[in-house]
């Protein structure tokens, strides 16, 4: 993580006057790099995020293009990677989540999801952008409403119906004395906790992670600056603990990218499902 991308964070680190610390507070993590107007007393902002993201969907673009623009039969180099990544995608991710019958359809949108969350997760340990975006947790709202419309729309079409959709939910065989609780239950499911959770899990793990980094790095850049001679020496552990976490976040960053996935997957899966 440059120190760069650490300047808001530790300048809302910093106590005034007395050069103590605390708790960061929400400004601390807005970084605004163009503002564009107002609308009354809001800002329209570009900022740090909205510039990364724009770079992956850029490098995205090229890096699919380059590679496909001259495909062939026996591929080449760039062509046999962008297809490892294409096919672990359409076959260990929606065929087995979704199924032969009908997970073609689906593999371009779990595709780009995959690859764009993977990329901007991995921009937390690439220099010198070291920033995840989904880190923010705009990103993965509006990626969870992808999902949220798609599979709820394939739903509703299957089932001819939104009430159809809803009866379709309810397992059979429920007595009916249980059948309210479990219609709350349901609907709740579907329509709150999936798509709150899959938010959540990818914004939470991103940001803890990118948070943790910083810990390590800031502690032990405080640690060199620091006047004993022993305190300067611990800053070497710091650092190194940082590299380990670095390794590790990559790893956690692929992991997150592909649940993402796979639950989106899975969710489409049961839509076009003729049972629930």
């Amino acid at each position: 993580m440059s120190f760069a991308a650490l300047i808001p964070s530790l300048g809302s680190l910093s106590a005034e006057g007395d050069g103590g610390h605390f708790p960061p507070t929400p400004e601390g993590f807005w970084q605004p790099l163009v503002t564009l107007g107002h609308i009354g007393d809001y800002p329209i902002v570009i900022t740090r995020s909205m510039v990364v993201i724009m770079l992956s969907v850029a490098l995205l673009s090229w890096w699919l293009v380059s590679t496909t623009k001259r495909a062939a039969v026996v591929p080449g180099k760039g062509q046999h990677y962008t297809e490892l990544v294409y096919n672990f995608v359409r076959n260990d991710v929606a065929k087995d989540m979704i199924g032969s019958k009908d997970f073609l359809r689906f593999v371009p949108l779990l595709f780009s999801l995959f690859v764009l969350i993977l990329l901007n997760n991995l921009f937390g340990i690439i220099p010198p952008i070291q920033f995840p975006t989904m880190s923010r947790i705009g990103f993965p709202i509006a990626l969870t409403l992808v999902v949220y419309v798609v599979y709820h729309w394939i739903g509703i079409k299957k089932q001819h119906g939104f009430l159809n959709y809803v009866k379709w939910m309810i397992p059979p065989g429920i007595p009916g004395w249980l059948l309210p609780l479990i219609v709350f239950l349901e609907l709740l499911t579907f329509f709150i906790t999936r798509p709150l959770t899959l938010a959540l899990r990818l914004f939470g793990n991103m940001f803890a992670g990118h948070m943790l980094l910083a810990v390590f790095i800031i502690g032990g850049w405080e640690l060199v600056q620091a006047d004993t001679f022993a305190l300067k020496f611990v800053a070497l552990p710091a650092w190194l603990m940082a590299f380990v976490m670095t390794l590790f976040e990559g790893l956690v960053q692929f992991l997150q990218a592909f649940v993402f996935t796979l639950l989106a997957a899975s969710y489409f899966g049961s839509a076009v499902a003729d049972e629930h």
